[in-house]
């Protein structure tokens, strides 16, 4: 599974990154009903930082932004979002070839947002350290740029010099 098919469907929601039940189906190639009583016969493995329901602000939020097509594409079941930890979990639920194949690739795809995430804060530290302690340095590149470039520096201009006839 390509790793960009995973990251298209890795949404934040409570400030959570998720996998929505429908698109995870879509990956293990079940239907919903499926997952959702594998779920269900093993509630007790998905507390509520594992898994939760959307709310129907959230489900509407959701159809605003196209990422679900239209209400009646849940069929009048409420989606239920899994998140890192909790797709970890499915793989005890679900053990077939192709959903222990999916999970290992959503697993990998979770690491590499992490460690992008990692590295962009890390950036932003390094830029931010640069800045501090070469403000000096760049004020005073400013300041020799100004005189250099005002009409009252009373330096000699070098270069071609064109002669007045």
């Amino acid at each position: 599974m390509p790793e960009e098919i995973i990251l298209k469907r890795i949404l934040i929601i409570r400030s959570e990154k998720v996998i929505l039940d429908f698109h995870l189906t879509e990956f293990y190639e079940v239907d919903t009903r499926t997952l959702k009583q594998a779920v269900k016969r093993n509630i007790e493995r998905f507390p509520d930082d594992f898994r939760f329901e959307l709310t129907t602000e959230e489900v509407d939020l959701l159809v605003s932004q196209n990422v679900i097509p239209s209400k009646s594409n849940l069929g009048g079941a409420v989606p239920s979002a899994f998140t890192e930890t909790g797709v970890a979990m499915l793989s005890s639920v679900l053990n077939s070839p192709r959903s222990i194949e999916i999970n290992i690739a959503i697993m990998r795809t979770f690491v590499a947002i992490r460690k992008l995430a990692l590295n962009y804060q890390e950036l932003m530290l390094r830029i931010d350290e640069i800045e501090k302690s070469n403000e000096v340095k760049f004020s005073s590149i400013f300041q020799i740029l100004r005189h250099l470039t005002s009409p009252e520096s009373k330096r000699q201009l070098i270069g071609f010099k064109q002669s007045k006839k």
